[in-house]
Formats: C-alpha cells, sequence, structure tokens
C-alpha cells in the first residue's frame, strides 16, 4: 500500500511526501526511521499502481494495471543474483546484468531505480523498501539480515529456494483446478445456448397446441424467455454484491468471517489449513536460518498469509513469546495447529535446530496438500461432467416430455 504524509523534520522543517508499507502502522515506523515526526498520514494511490476504489481480489490483493511479479519471476532474479554474486560480480553490476533479462516492464524499472541507489552507496535492503509494490517485507527483512551478518548471497539462495516453492505450489493448485473450470465454464456455456438458441423455437408449438406443461418445462421457458429478453437485470445484484464483497474484504474482521466459513466447508477447508501449515514452516524456517528475530518473523509469516483466521493466532503467539513463552505453549493451545506441527516445533526447539524441523513441518504439509489436490481433482472431475450431464439432460427432458404428448394428439385426431 502508499500513504501521503505529512510530516516534520528534525530541523522543523515540514516534509510532504509518500512512503510504501504493508500498513499505515509499519508506514508511521518508517518514517520515525527516517528522523520524521508524523502530523497526518492516510492511503493514497501511487503513480506506478493504478487501483480501482474498494476493489481487492479474492484474497484481498490489489488489482494491479500491468503485469504483476510472481513467485516465479522472483525466484529465478533471486537465484540469478546469488549466482553472480558468488561468482565475484559486485551488486550494481550484476543487477544491472539482470535488467536486461527482465521483460516484466514494472520489475525491470524497479531494479533500475535499484541499481542506481546501490551505486550511490545505499544497501540493497533500504533500495528495494521504496518499491514494496515488487519486494516482500520478508525479502527486505531477510536481505537486511544478510547485509548485517555478511552472508547476503547465502541468504539470496534461501529465497530462490523459498520462491521457487512458493511458486511450484501456486502451479501446482492451479493446474489442478484447470480441467475442472473447463468444464464448469463449458457446462455454463452450454446451458444458455440451449436456453437462448434452442428452447426458444419449442414455444410457439406449445402454445399453439394449448396443452398444460409440466413444471420442469413451465421453469425451464420462463428461464429461457428471461435470459433472452432480460438477462441483464442479472447484472445489478451481480455488481452490488462484487462491489460489497470487496469493500468488505478491506476490513480485517470480514476477512476473519470469510475465513472462518471456509474452514468449516468439509475437505476444502482442511485443504486450506494443510496450505497454510506449508506456508508457515516454510516461511519461518527461511527467516530462522537467516537468523531474522522471531518475534520479527513471526510477524512477517503473520503478514504474508492469506488466511486472517491462522494469521490472528499466529499474532497471539507472538504476544505470548513477549513473556518468555517458547513458540510449541501457545501453538499446543490452538485448536488451528495440528498436534504433528506442535510436536516438530517443541523437538526443534529442544535441539536447536528449529528451522530445520520446520523445513520438515513444511515439506510434509508440502506433500499432504499435494496428494489432497489429486484426490480433489480425481473426485471432481467426473462430478462436473456428471453435472454437466444432468443440467443437460434436464433441459432436454423438459423439452421432449411435452413433444410426446403433442405427437399422442395428433395421432389421436388422425
Amino acid at each position: 500500500m502508499h500513504y501521503a504524509y505529512r510530516g516534520m523534520a528534525q530541523d522543523g522543517k515540514i516534509l510532504n511526501g509518500r512512503v510504501s508499507a504493508m500498513n499505515q502502522t509499519e508506514a508511521v515506523r518508517m518514517l520515525r526511521d527516517r528522523g520524521i515526526i508524523v502530523l497526518r498520514i492516510r492511503e493514497s494511490m501511487h503513480r506506478h499502481v493504478m487501483r480501482f476504489s474498494a476493489v481487492k481480489q479474492v484474497f484481498g490483493t490489489e488489482i494491479r494495471i500491468g503485469k504483476k511479479v510472481n513467485s516465479g519471476e522472483m525466484a529465478l532474479f533471486v537465484r540469478q543474483l546469488s549466482a553472480l554474486m558468488r561468482a565475484g560480480v559486485i551488486l550494481a553490476e550484476a543487477i544491472r546484468i539482470l535488467i536486461d533479462q527482465m521483460t516484466n516492464r514494472a520489475f525491470n524499472k524497479a531494479l533500475q531505480a535499484i541499481a542506481v541507489e546501490i551505486q550511490k552507496g545505499n544497501q540493497l535492503s533500504q533500495a528495494a523498501s521504496e518499491h514494496r509494490e515488487i519486494f516482500s517485507p520478508l525479502f527486505i527483512n531477510m536481505v537486511r539480515a544478510g547485509e548485517i551478518s555478511g552472508t547476503l548471497d547465502i541468504i539470496l539462495e534461501r529465497l530462490a529456494v523459498f520462491f521457487e516453492k512458493e511458486y511450484y505450489a501456486s502451479e501446482k493448485m492451479k493446474s489442478a483446478m484447470t480441467y475442472p473450470l473447463l468444464v464448469g465454464i463449458v457446462s455454463v456455456g452450454v446451458t444458455i445456448f440451449l436456453l437462448v438458441g434452442i428452447i426458444p423455437t419449442f414455444v410457439g408449438m406449445f402454445q399453439n397446441y394449448h396443452m398444460k406443461l409440466p413444471l420442469a418445462t413451465r421453469i425451464v421457458l420462463s428461464t429461457s424467455q428471461f435470459l433472452k429478453g432480460e438477462w441483464y437485470v442479472l447484472l445489478i445484484p451481480l455488481l452490488l454484491f462484487s462491489v460489497l464483497y470487496r469493500y468488505a474484504m478491506r476490513k480485517a474482521r470480514w476477512r476473519y468471517v470469510r475465513d472462518y466459513v471456509l474452514f468449516r466447508i468439509p475437505v476444502f477447508g482442511e485443504l486450506r489449513k494443510k496450505t497454510a501449515m506449508a506456508r508457515i514452516g516454510r516461511t519461518l524456517s527461511t527467516l530462522f536460518a537467516s537468523a531474522v528475530p522471531v518475534l520479527q518473523s513471526i510477524q512477517l509469516t503473520s503478514d504474508i498469509l492469506d488466511n486472517e483466521v491462522i494469521a490472528r493466532d499466529l499474532k497471539q503467539c507472538s504476544n505470548r513469546l513477549t513473556r518468555g513463552e517458547t513458540l510449541s505453549e501457545p501453538l499446543a493451545e490452538s485448536k488451528l495447529f495440528p498436534p504433528m506441527f506442535v510436536h516438530m516445533v517443541r523437538v526443534g526447539e529442544e535441539t536447536g535446530n528449529l528451522d530445520s524441523m520446520l523445513s520438515k513441518v513444511a515439506d510434509f504439509y508440502e506433500s499432504e496438500t499435494e496428494s489432497m489436490v489429486e484426490r480433489l481433482k480425481s473426485l471432481v472431475e467426473p462430478l462436473t461432467v456428471l453435472g454437466l450431464a444432468l443440467v443437460v439432460g434436464t433441459i432436454v427432458t423438459s423439452v421432449i416430455l411435452p413433444m410426446f404428448s403433442i405427437y399422442q394428439q395428433v395421432g389421436t385426431l388422425q
């Protein structure tokens, strides 16, 4: 998000500007770190990001005009940057080399600006923090940890693995949903074609014989007439619902309600939970291995989750840690984290290998998620075909039955 602010510098000078941050609290903190006293701050439009008012996608991410940087592109960039640095290429030169390979215009432009900042003597983390529409807080904080410890190339390698895992999981989910989605689109298309293109040809015939039509036939004919003449009326409630839903998703409490309801859906809720466990394990493992402080790691992890229920629970764990408790203690009391997850965390704390154990947890739940997606895919595919057959069969049957009655009447008259 982008915030316009009015503040006062240490010399008393009034400043007006913009800052990019995940939320308003972080924006204020960033300005304070620069020695700016915030007088007023509000969310604003960014010149590189066109956003419709109150419009967000289903999982709360902003709709952007232009190509967004995905995990695959980020993984490729980070891995190549790490390889160049290990080969002895200085950071600014390495980024310049990679700029020419970036086909994503937004990414390319951000890297050009970062290369200039690094040439001026700024750190990569500092330069990247000015482009939060491209680089996540997780990336920025891990890079900062690498700069402090002098292991930036190693940190970049870990980030590459992290983004590759994220991209792979996302692609597997998309692949599993492609066939059912296509069948669903075909089903809707065939249904509309039958109702709008075929069914109206029978209306006159039925009216000429003045026969009493079955209920199913009357429903099909009414639906056909509605879609052919007044279909645009459907746009009003659909548009209204879309705007209200997306506006509601700007509020954490409504996202919480949405995720709570989704958790209660059989099978799908369990899939969402396993996906979240895998992401939590992978993210915390990567952050802990990079020497990012525990509290900061948990905050970053909760921020990147697309599940408000688990994110809120994770933030409560963070509050417990400030009182001296171990991570496994609040997790054990939570109803959301499975016993196996908690047990692995406890073993990691006792052995001093928490990052390694969390990596194993992530591997386990990624495997579980993949297996569950495949099972769902094998179940959904025949169900979607069956659904298409039922819809088409119902429409055809509702027309054929009256036709038989007409033929019988004609036969009687002859």
